[in-house]
């Protein structure tokens, strides 16, 4: 009797027992294995319920966006250079936006187009700076409070941060001479402008105090100016970098998303000689390029509408949404609580005070239909607990005012 063929081996016996163990083989790198939860995705995930009042996310209206002209604008790349737009580009970006981002630059800051490096959003930009510069357990001097996706971007890099004093002038030229002194820093970073997230405004004379001691000391300054057009009153105020000294040690950091739209994913930041060049070969590592097709759109846009008359109109809007949350705040806060008054932007920080802490208030807020974003996630070290983030820019006065009363509700006022 003939022998009966035998089946070949399943090559797939046994998958089942492999899937199982393939999550428990990836070992995180140490310093994401610290990062239990991200307080930006937290934030996000609020945003997509449609029954919450968000005072979370700095989510411009869009309402405001100009669609007309961003159809035309990309409706011209697509019928007049389609095949650049879709093509592989040069890392440092397009020539047509690097020459509109540096005349922009140009009215507090001599800026040539060569002095420009494409981003896709200013986050890139912080990413960059800080793989370029920090290596692990380096030092980053802060404001208290920071931005605090800025303290997620340095703490990947395994950047040791460290919070320096700050009052609503911004961080404190004395405090930060002594840290300087104490922990040699590889850089200092600030938000001078409607900061991220108390809304403050640095002003010039600290500006000037602050580029004194950062030039005396030789250490660089990463700053972050994505809302400084958006002034609501009083006069616009230049950059740290345009300070006699500073700006062959300071990274200037823009973004088109709070004045023009967020999903473009447009920004740009301005430095000089290696920083530069180094920043380059940092972005090829982390995207190579910058959306061409948003790139050519963005820099017919500036060249074709007015963007000025547009940040105006939206300044004008959210002039009134802010005033509407702080009168609703000041008819509502305990006695000793305050609320800054922001020239601009988009944040009101509230401090509490006393023994509360604003994240436990968080949940029961959600539940009565309104969300904000606690304090803590702002501070490098040692937060503010009693204080919390609302922004007033996405919602109308009457929304505005219904929000606030249901956060009163959540934390019994």
């Amino acid at each position: 009797m003939a022998a009966m063929a035998r089946p070949a081996a399943d090559p797939w016996r046994g998958r089942e027992t492999i899937a199982l163990v393939t999550e428990d083989v990836f070992r995180l790198s140490s310093r994401f294995a610290q990062m239990k939860s991200s307080p930006v995705r937290d934030i996000l995930a609020v945003l997509g319920r449609g029954d919450i009042i968000s005072f979370a996310g700095g989510i411009p209206d869009p309402t405001l966006f100009e669609l007309t002209d961003f159809r035309e604008s990309f409706a011209h790349v697509l019928e007049q250079q389609g095949a650049r737009a879709l093509q592989y580009a040069s890392t440092i970006g397009e020539p047509e936006l690097r020459e509109q981002a540096a005349q922009r630059l140009c009215r507090h800051l001599p800026t040539t187009a060569g002095q420009v490096q494409v981003t896709s959003g200013s986050q890139e930009g912080l990413y960059l700076v800080a793989t370029t510069l920090v290596d692990p357990g380096d030092v980053i001097l802060v404001e208290r409070p920071t931005y605090l996706t800025a303290v997620q971007a340095f703490t990947l890099v395994g950047a040791r941060m460290v919070g320096v004093d700050s009052d609503e002038y911004g961080m404190m030229p004395d405090a930060l001479a002594d840290a300087i002194e104490t922990h040699d820093p590889k850089l200092v970073y600030l938000v001078p402008t409607f900061q991220n997230p108390t809304g403050h405004t640095m002003s010039a004379e600290r500006r000037a105090a602050i580029a004194e001691v950062l030039v005396r000391a030789g250490v660089p300054l990463l700053e972050d100016d994505p809302y400084g057009e958006l002034r609501f009153e009083g006069a616009p105020l230049p950059p740290i970098a345009a300070q006699p000294g500073m700006a062959r040690q300071t990274v200037l950091l823009n973004s088109a998303s709070k004045v023009m739209a967020p999903g473009v994913r447009i920004g740009w930041l301005r430095a000089e000689g290696q920083m530069l060049r180094s920043l380059e070969i940092a972005k090829q590592g982390v995207g190579l390029q910058t959306a061409v097709t948003d790139q050519l759109a963005i820099a017919h846009y500036l060249a074709t509408y007015d963007l000025d008359a547009h940040i105006a109109r939206v300044a004008d809007v959210y002039r009134v949404r802010r005033d509407a949350m702080l009168a609703s705040l000041d008819a509502r806060l305990p006695e000793g609580a305050t609320a800054t008054r922001p020239e601009g932007g988009m944040f009101v920080w509230v401090r509490l005070g006393g023994d509360v802490d604003s994240a436990k208030v968080l949940p029961r807020a959600v539940d009565r239909g309104v969300a904000f974003v606690p304090g803590w996630p702002f501070y490098a070290n040692n937060p503010d607990r009693t204080t919390m983030r609302l922004s007033f820019v996405t919602n109308s006065p009457e929304t505005i005012g219904e929000g606030v009363g249901r956060l009163a509700a959540a934390w019994g006022w």
